[in-house]
């Protein structure tokens, strides 16, 4: 069975940074297309960033520059590096595996999600 799960969010103050973990069980890292989204009360759950199997990666140009997405193959774990967060990044962040189509920021194409992380940055 494929199972993710995020940690690592947490409350902090704007300009600040955090690392979200996602660890994996049941799939192959290097042959997966994996994601970030996150979803804010009352809005869209949005694609934040993406790594596929070449660890080629894409970015939602809201974070571009601030937001870094690696994966450790060794430990089958996705990371989020957070830096620069606004208040604006406030939301509860979810992992997704299996994705249908590399690279791909849309929730439709992910198979296998996580059960979330809140992330609340005060201002």
């Amino acid at each position: 069975q494929v199972q993710v799960v995020e940690s690592g969010g947490g409350l902090v103050q704007a300009g600040g940074s955090l690392r979200l973990s996602c660890t994996a069980s049941g799939l192959t890292f290097a042959d997966n297309s994996m994601a970030w989204f996150r979803q804010a009360p009352g809005k869209q759950r949005e694609g934040v960033a993406a790594i596929d199997s070449d660890r080629a990666t894409r970015y939602a140009d809201s974070v571009k520059g601030r937001f870094t997405i690696s994966e450790d193959t060794a430990k089958n774990t996705l990371y989020l590096q957070m830096n620069s967060l606004k208040p604006e990044d406030t939301a509860m962040y979810y992992c997704a595996a299996d994705g249908r189509w590399a690279l791909s920021l849309m929730p439709y194409y992910y198979n296998v999600w996580g059960q979330g992380t809140q992330v609340t940055v005060s201002s």
